[in-house]
């Protein structure tokens, strides 16, 4: 399989071809220089997890399988299709899933959504064909008001080399029974990940989205600068389901954000379980009337991981209301840290927020630190904040071995319990999934490998 692969590091002439093999419209091309030029005079935050062992020098930003977009399998060449079958994504698709999008490197490889809802005039397109395919839908919203290009330096960087993604409107009244998954695999070493996504759900529209990532381990760091903008119109839903699973050393410097309008709802659930270092905090702006947002959460912090997670509500208009809930696992020495915010503008009368942040310790190395802010500017307002940390118990463990159960089985009981509120929130096919992701997270075996 032929791959067209740049040399290390980014440049003004990178972007130009990635816009011109693209065949862009030419005010993309200006918004992705218009990025790296801010890009390129922007620092590395430091306000959190330690960056500096990123070499941004040591990056292949762009790699494209030369693939042409599928919508059945098996006209992909073998190495892909093999990859995502081990994944288990065709057959999910045919089992419960209403449409499927794939990305390998830098593109998306397949795409496909069933007939019925394509009669109901839903799209749901790469995000490439959907810049061909409907321009001014997305000039309209591609990193204007949600994410801006220039909010921080890694929107810097996605908005100069993003490439492939997902596209999906949601026509007015429409509401989508089965899930839409799109899948983000990172194959190559020493390469960088920049897909866009963008949601659009229309008044009254109702959409469950899920995104599932992983990558090899290589010797050589890779780097995930993915970007999230969702627009949840007048009484319309999003759930968003996100399951990361990149290898330890990945940087997954994500951005998520949500714009929500009068009466809207938007969920997120997520679970990270990889990466050497994440930072993540999905964000809800709660713009219209009686706004509603729920972010569930849940992290697991291993041997040289630092999971730097959180999430964000900003209530901005009357009745509004927030729920935050976050768990973390730390194991071996990782490093969990809760970062999230809460702020009430005085435009949010009547607003109520609530967040929760619990973090379990499995051994004395390990790491749990909660930086929670509120902003709160309104008087007419219900806020609640509580976090604990805790261990394991001996007497727990007592009781569970005096019922039989191996010390291991003991602890990985408790640790089922404790992140159940997430599995109860996912699809039963991929809550099934995602706890066996935590048993192989609590592997001993798989911890000496790493």
């Amino acid at each position: 399989m032929a791959y067209e692969a740049f040399q290390k590091g980014l440049t003004k002439e990178l972007i130009e071809h990635i816009s011109q093999s693209k065949q862009e419209p030419q005010w993309m091309k200006e918004k992705r220089l218009e990025a790296f030029a801010l890009f390129e005079k922007t620092p590395l935050p430091t306000w959190g997890p330690e960056l500096t062992k990123l070499d941004l020098k040591d990056i292949v930003y762009y790699i494209n399988p030369e693939v042409a977009e599928a919508t059945r399998w098996d006209e992909l060449p073998y190495e892909i299709t093999e990859t995502f079958t081990k994944l288990g994504i065709p057959k999910a698709e045919q089992e419960y899933l209403g449409g499927v999008g794939a990305q390998y490197d830098s593109n998306v490889v397949y795409h496909k959504l069933k007939e019925s809802l394509l009669k109901d005039g839903v799209i749901f397109e790469n995000m490439d064909t959907a810049l061909k395919n409907y321009p001014d839908m997305v000039e309209k919203y591609f990193m204007n008001t949600c994410v801006p290009a220039g909010d921080h330096k890694f929107t810097m960087l996605h908005g100069a080399v993003w490439s492939g993604g997902t596209f999906i409107y949601i026509p007015k009244g429409v509401k989508v029974a089965e899930p839409l998954q799109a899948y983000f695999r990172m194959n190559r070493s020493a390469s960088g990940q920049f897909e866009h996504t963008l949601i659009i759900a229309d008044e009254g529209a109702e959409v469950t989205y899920i995104e599932g990532c992983s990558a090899p381990r290589y010797n050589a760091s890779s780097l995930h600068a993915g970007c999230v903008e969702l627009f949840v119109h007048p009484h319309a839903k999003i759930k968003y389901i996100s399951v990361e699973n990149w290898s330890r050393n990945t940087y997954n410097l994500n951005t998520k954000r949500a714009i929500v309008e009068a009466y809207g709802e938007m969920n997120w659930v997520s679970g990270n379980m990889g990466s050497a270092v994440t930072m993540l905090y999905p964000c809800s702006v709660l713009k219209g009337e009686g706004s509603k947002s729920d972010n569930l959460s849940l992290v697991f912090a291993g041997k040289g991981q630092v999971q730097d997670t959180g999430a964000k509500a900003i209530h901005l208009a009357p009745h509004t209301s927030s729920t935050i809930r976050s768990k973390s696992v730390s194991k071996d020495g990782g490093i969990s840290n809760y970062r999230g915010l809460i702020k009430v503008t005085r435009e949010a009368v009547g607003a109520s927020a609530s967040l929760v942040c619990d973090s379990l310790l499995l051994d004395s190395l390990s790491e749990a630190n909660t930086f929670p802010a509120v902003k709160n500017k309104q008087d007419d307002v219900m806020i609640s904040h509580e976090a604990t940390i805790g261990r394991i118990g001996e007497e727990e463990l007592f009781y569970l071995e005096s019922r039989g159960l191996s010390r291991d089985d003991a602890i990985r009981m408790i640790i089922s319990g404790f992140v159940n509120p997430i599995t109860k929130a996912l699809p039963l096919e991929y809550a099934v999934e995602f706890n066996k992701l935590i048993e192989l997270e609590m592997d001993p075996v798989r911890d000496k490998k790493n």
